[in-house]
């Protein structure tokens, strides 16, 4: 920070010339306020390529940190869409489980009546079986007697 030095220097040295009576005009010494000068070029180089150096890192940290910010944002939306995608999934197999045990069910009373329908015939079956031979017997018995 000797460029402020030098300024501060350069300053005082006008203040503390020597004015020129009814005018707003200062005598300096020439010379060493051109070395003065001299001294700020030298210095400024230095100066402005650290000012542009600290100019490019922030704008490369700031270019960076929205390139972050971005990767964030894009996962995030990434995340959603997939616990959407999940969500739809689950919600899609729950559907499915839910047709399926109606559909079982369904299967279940369908075979459960037809089960009953045919043991019903198979009974029915039985008792017109059952009551020729009681018929028989009767008429068998009738016969004896």
């Amino acid at each position: 920070m000797e460029l402020f030095t030098l300024l501060e220097t350069l300053e005082e040295t006008l203040e503390n010339s020597k004015t020129v009576p009814f005018s707003g005009k200062c005598i300096v010494d020439k010379e060493e306020i051109l070395d003065i000068i001299k001294e700020i070029r030298l210095k400024l180089p230095d100066e402005l390529k650290q000012a542009k150096w600290v100019k490019e890192e922030r704008q490369r940290i700031l270019v960076e940190a929205q390139k972050e910010a971005d990767d964030i944002v894009k996962e995030a939306e990434n995340r959603i869409i997939s616990m959407i995608d999940e969500h739809e999934i689950t919600r899609k197999a729950y559907e499915q489980k839910a047709q399926i045990i109606e559909t079982a069910n369904e299967m279940s009373r369908e075979i459960s009546k037809g089960t009953k329908d045919y043991a019903d015939n198979l009974l029915e079956k039985i008792e017109v079986v059952l009551e020729d031979a009681l018929k028989t017997v009767q008429n068998n018995r009738k016969e004896l007697k």
